[in-house]
């Protein structure tokens, strides 16, 4: 059957309304810089990611990765820490002193197993680890986990407030005395996990099952070294957090 004139108008029209919306979806992948000065180690990394539907964004020193930082806003770093001239470690303290990059949250990679330098990346303020060589799979385990941090699944109406702390889980926002307090995902997850339990002691393994979704045991400092960075955040409201030695923790009224 031939068409009419207005006929090819409407079908070219909405041809092209939908090569707008698939446009629009591309554009809305999650971006993730990668920083690394091993060629392949990004190539591994960024293929992989790729593959998985991530936006991939590269730099190859810290100095670079802080305007990289900036310029794109990522929704996650993966930050190597031996990194030439500013390593890895000062680049993180960078990125969390920052305002505009204080809550993107940072897997940090080593070729280091020693425990010292895990404990300093996330004193330093990174989400996780992971130690050289990694399997890609598990790399992008942990990216998925921590990226869904940042999704709300609480009621939109909870909010939890004891005394002048007030926790709105759905805008992912605590504060004391209506001034709000610079969390990142993991840690304003792990002070909503306890509050939501409050007076209950939450063992370290529970913990690291429940706001960092881990089935397999790993190194518990990871919860010890969270938990000392939310406190200093929180200020006088860490009276709240009650450490129960040999078990865990315990969020007080």
């Amino acid at each position: 059957m031939e068409l009419s004139p207005d006929c090819h108008v409407v079908v070219t029209g909405l041809k092209l309304c939908d090569n707008g919306a698939r446009g629009m979806q591309a554009r809305v992948k999650p971006r993730i810089l990668v920083v690394d000065d091993e060629p392949e180690a990004v190539e591994l990394v960024e293929f992989n990611l790729k593959q998985a539907g991530y936006a991939v964004i590269t730099a190859v020193d810290g100095a670079e990765a802080l305007k990289k930082a900036h310029a794109h806003r990522p929704d996650l770093i993966i930050l190597d820490v031996m990194l030439p001239e500013m390593d890895g470690f000062e680049a993180c303290k960078v990125l969390r002193l920052d305002p505009a990059t204080a809550r993107v949250p940072i897997i940090m990679l080593t070729a280091k197993a020693a425990e010292i330098d895990r404990v300093l990346g996330l004193e330093l303020g990174a989400d996780d680890y992971l130690t050289k060589p990694f399997s890609p799979r598990e790399l992008l385990l942990r990216i998925k986990k921590i990226l869904s941090r940042g999704q709300t699944e609480e009621k939109p109406s909870e909010q939890l407030r004891f005394g002048d702390l007030l926790i709105d889980v759905p805008r992912h926002v605590a504060s004391w005395k209506a001034k709000a307090i610079g969390l990142t995902a993991t840690e304003f997850k792990l002070l909503t996990t306890l509050a939501q339990r409050a007076g209950r002691v939450q063992s370290r393994d529970h913990l690291l099952r429940d706001v960092w979704e881990y089935d397999s045991l790993i190194d518990t400092r990871t919860v010890d070294t969270h938990m000392r960075r939310l406190r200093e955040k929180l200020g006088p409201a860490s009276k709240h957090l009650d450490t129960v030695r040999g078990v865990g923790y315990r969020f007080v009224e």
